[in-house]
């Protein structure tokens, strides 16, 4: 109906354009299209329709054909109502209509490229990260200071985490005994506080203070091993008679000794100057005291203070200069004397045994060193967390003392011990570093052997945790329960930091009104230079002179000496009667004696001795002729007179 109405309007309409009899007909068009294509398929009304609506929609979209038609009707003036006409009538001819061309889809503008992500990692360059690294260490490793401030912390590192692991370690135990988880945690931090007092006062105390006393402190230090001894006055505890009770706090004197060992010995063997082939000169002054001192000892008994004692006695020999023959004959002495010693004592035998698997005791002298690696594979990698060790509940003995290390690892995990470790490293490092460093023999002496002291403690109480070492019972520095310890090991890093104070470079950064920080913190007295004394000045040139080869080693070995000396054969000069010339007149007021006519001049005093004189120079004309002030000047510059009486 659509249609119908459409056709009405079309009629009723007045100005109904006429068609152009010379105009195309699109069908016509369109149907030569088709002929051309083809194409047999014949549409039904419904696709008719379908197509006229798809030139609708064509016209509407701009393709090719329904553009060129819109041109026509604007042209017209009735593409309008010709189409409605040709919608209403219908299609002329009932031929098969051919199908639209499909104008494709239409080309979409084109829009910026969005910029795409880039999700791969920037290259890093390591080399350039190492050389950064390590250019930075080195400017900090070459400050005045660094090995100073570096002592001093770690110190105090390794002090909290030994109080901390003190408190961890004990708690139960103390508990146990005494109602009170804080006991030995209280009485730890007590020598800790009294360790630091100590610290200071070495840093602000002169090294010749310590030279000055270290005799004196070696005698009472052995008294003390000798009163130990005594049975109302020394504790004995497990057997072992190491401890004075003194206001309910224990004091070990062993420890004590270490600390005097290391001073007395360093200030005998700085003096030394002199090492014969055998090295007497060293082993004399401190090898009969260190036998004494390791037989009070081996008493108590205490073979693991033994042991420290022989370490610190070959680090002193070692660092003073003796020979690697006579070091190794030492050394293989001393380890033969610990085997005997360890061997001696049942408990001992037990513990070696098992370590070398000769024994499967693992609830006797195995015990031990097994619930302490048991220990170390319930932390894993990064431990059961602080406070949450299950071996410290009275599985494993001593935790808080010699297997402390055990408890750390187990709380702290395998990262926590390798750190530990590593603070030791460096501290020993630094150690190293001093003792290179000092101008002072003493210094140099006593530095060396704290660090190996400290190191060497370290690496055994490890080793005999992990199980690469039998169990001797050496504390670990710092860490382990002793107050004795904690005072001694404080007392010797402040050595050790005052010899950083002593460097040269870190005597001028302190000299004048240059003070740091820490030092200026601390008020500190500024360092004296290293000034060797007229003893030490005379044997420091003895040294080179033998070193040169212008002195010999030993008079007494000498064989040029130890042999006598041929009498040199004199020479007897003719005595003269002709009279002597007279020596040419000189101006000025003196004048030489002249012989008188027909007798010989008297002889002198000198001319009696039959010595060899030569005639008199010819003066100068700006001073006197006086033959004495000739002669004199003679004897000074080398001449032939001195020559002579030289090869005499």
């Amino acid at each position: 109906m659509a249609a119908d109405d459409a056709a009405g309007n079309d009629r009723s309409a007045p100005d109904a354009p006429t068609p152009d009899p010379d105009a195309l007909d699109p069908d016509a068009v369109t149907s030569r299209e088709y002929d051309d294509a083809d194409v047999e398929t014949e549409p039904s009304d419904s696709d008719s329709g379908d197509a006229d609506s798809g030139d609708a929609g064509g016209d509407e979209s701009g393709g090719d054909e329904a553009d060129g038609n819109e041109a026509g009707g604007d042209e017209d003036g009735t593409s309008g109502s010709a189409s409605s006409g040709s919608a209403s009538s219908g299609s002329r001819r009932r031929g098969p209509k051919p199908a639209r061309r499909d104008p494709g889809p239409r080309p979409r503008p084109e829009r910026a490229a969005a910029p795409t992500l880039n999700f791969t990692m920037p290259s890093i360059d390591l080399r350039a990260w190492f050389t950064t690294a390590r250019d930075g260490v080195r400017s900090l490793m070459a400050r005045p200071l660094t090995s100073f401030h570096l002592v001093v912390m770690l110190a105090v590192v390794l002090t909290v985490c030994g109080l901390i692991m003190v408190q961890s370690a004990s708690s139960v135990e103390g508990y146990a005994e005494s109602q009170s988880s804080y006991g030995a945690f209280a009485t730890q931090t007590v020598f800790a506080i009294l360790g630091w007092i100590v610290f200071y006062l070495v840093l602000k105390l002169p090294f010749r203070f310590f030279r000055r006393f270290a005799t004196t402190g070696m005698v009472v230090s052995l008294v003390l091993l000798v009163l130990v001894l005594v049975p109302h006055l020394g504790v004995k505890v497990d057997g072992a008679r190491r401890w004075f009770e003194v206001g309910g706090v224990s004091i070990q004197p062993s420890e004590l000794a270490k600390l005097a060992l290391c001073v007395w010995g360093a200030h005998v063997l700085a003096a030394r100057r002199t090492v014969g082939p055998w090295g007497k000169e060293l082993l004399i002054p401190v090898v009969p005291v260190a036998v004494l001192m390791c037989a009070l000892i081996i008493a108590e008994p205490n073979l693991s203070t033994t042991v420290i004692i022989l370490i610190i006695t070959g680090a002193l020999l070692w660092f003073s200069g003796l020979p690697v023959s006579v070091f190794a004959a030492f050394t293989g002495f001393f380890a033969l004397a610990g085997v005997v010693a360890a061997l001696s004592a049942d408990y001992r035998a037990a513990r070696v045994f098992s370590f070398l698997g000769s024994t499967q005791d693992p609830l006797g002298g195995g015990y031990q060193a097994t619930q302490a690696q048991y220990a170390l594979a319930n932390g894993g990698i990064f431990g059961v967390g602080l406070g949450q060790s299950t071996a410290k509940w009275n599985y494993l003995p001593n935790a808080h003392n010699d297997f402390i290390f055990a408890i750390l690892v187990e709380e702290t995990g395998l990262v926590g011990g390798i750190i530990v470790v590593g603070l030791f490293l460096l501290l020993g490092y630094v150690g190293m570093r001093i003792a290179l460093r000092s101008a002072d023999p003493f210094l140099r002496l006593l530095t060396g052997t704290i660090t190996v002291l400290i190191t060497s403690q370290m690496f055994i109480n490890v080793g005999y945790v992990v199980g690469l070492l039998p169990v001797t019972g050496i504390q670990l520095p710092l860490l382990s329960q002793g107050g004795t310890s904690m005072l001694t090991m404080l007392t010797m890093l402040g050595l050790m930091a005052s010899a950083a104070r002593h460097e040269p470079e870190a005597v001028v950064a302190l000299s004048g009104n240059r003070s740091r920080n820490l030092p200026r913190l601390l008020r500190l007295p500024p360092p004296s230079a290293y000034r060797p004394g007229a003893l030490d000045q005379a044997r420091d040139r003895l040294n080179r002179r033998r070193t040169a080869g212008r002195v010999p080693e030993s008079p007494r070995n000498d064989p040029r000496r130890s042999a006598p000396r041929p009498a040199a054969p004199r020479r007897a000069e003719p005595r003269r009667t002709e009279p002597r010339r007279a020596a040419p007149r000189a101006q000025g007021r003196y004048r030489a004696p002249s012989p008188q006519a027909g007798r010989p001049a008297p002889r002198t005093g000198a001319q009696r001795s039959d010595e060899i004189h030569y005639p008199a120079r010819q003066a100068s004309t700006r001073m006197s002729s006086d033959p004495r002030r000739s002669a004199a000047r003679g004897r000074s510059t080398g001449s032939p007179r001195r020559t002579e009486y030289r090869q005499r």
